[in-house]
């Protein structure tokens, strides 16, 4: 089996011994290993992964498995190497909330004992992609979680004009908006009193931020809809963002926003599920009253 580790540079020492640990538990499984150039270039010096065997990959499709070191923007930053490969990830938590990287320290040995040995499920995660009629993105033009439009630092309100299929939906007043799904639905969205969507809803949720309009509320939408937002913005610039990467943008623009045609396979291990997260990671049922 390869299976491919990226993460980012940590400031905190303390997580060393859990990378060595992750590195270690590949080597007992004999496991080839492909590190990311940037966390490679990182850990030498602190963390010796001389036991491993190293390959270059340079095309995710060469790997069975990445896996993710680090919190939720970790992984959410290997979407645009995984792309459309279909190749599955697995994020081991370095982070505080951990929706997506679902692993804790503590189960690292045995997390990776059930990837080498396929002790899990793949939960097929939809995205959504933004187009305008400049390419501010690139070819990393789909969100995970979200895409989101968003004033910038000043007292100026931004305006955002949304039609649905075709069809005038709402004007939105306020700091801006969040269209998310059902992935993103537990991240900024939810901050901002949206609903939480299961991943199997076939839906996405635009979800207003600060809005001045007090009866504007969450709305959530079949995932089939083309959502057409025309930006009127008296300010010098606003942010558009595409999960965690961000451009400003320094003109009114019309953007399309709409459901990608490649999913995201997250690795779901046999003991997990997405309702054990949620009440792990929202601390449901732990009130005193509930005992």
């Amino acid at each position: 089996m390869k299976i491919a580790v990226y993460g980012r540079q940590f400031n905190d020492p303390s997580v060393f011994p859990y990378i060595r640990q992750v590195f270690d538990s590949l080597a007992q499984h004999k496991v080839e290993v492909c590190i990311h150039p940037i966390l490679n270039d990182f850990l030498k010096g602190n963390v010796d992964t001389s036991a491993c065997t190293l390959l270059n990959c340079t095309d995710p499709n060469d790997v069975d498995v990445f896996l993710t070191l680090g919190g939720d923007g970790t992984l959410l930053d290997m979407v645009t190497v995984i792309r459309d490969s279909g190749v599955p990830v697995i994020g081991i938590n370095f982070g505080r909330l951990g929706f997506l990287a679902s692993i804790n320290k503590s189960d690292i040995a045995a997390a990776i004992h059930a990837v080498v040995n396929k002790e899990f499920s793949l939960d097929s995660r939809e995205l959504l992609v933004i187009e305008s009629e400049q390419k501010i993105f690139g070819d990393n033009n789909f969100a995970l979680n979200d895409v989101t439009i968003h004033k910038r630092d000043d007292s100026a309100m931004i305006t955002t004009h949304v039609s649905l299929d075709g069809e005038f939906l709402n004007s939105y007043w306020g700091d801006g908006i969040i269209i998310s799904t059902p992935t993103g639905s537990t991240a900024y969205s939810l901050s901002c009193n949206g609903p939480i969507i299961f991943p199997q809803s076939n839906s996405i949720a635009l979800t207003p931020v600060a809005p001045h309009n007090l009866n504007v509320r969450p709305v959530v939408l079949p995932d089939t809809s083309t959502l057409t937002l025309d930006i009127d913005y008296r300010g010098n610039n606003y942010i558009v963002s595409c999960d965690s990467r961000t451009v400003i943008v320094d003109k009114p623009m019309q953007f399309k926003v709409y459901k990608a045609g490649f999913r995201l396979n997250l690795v779901r291990l046999n003991n997990e599920s997405y309702l054990s997260t949620l009440r792990k990671k929202l601390l449901w049922g732990l009130d005193a009253r509930n005992y």
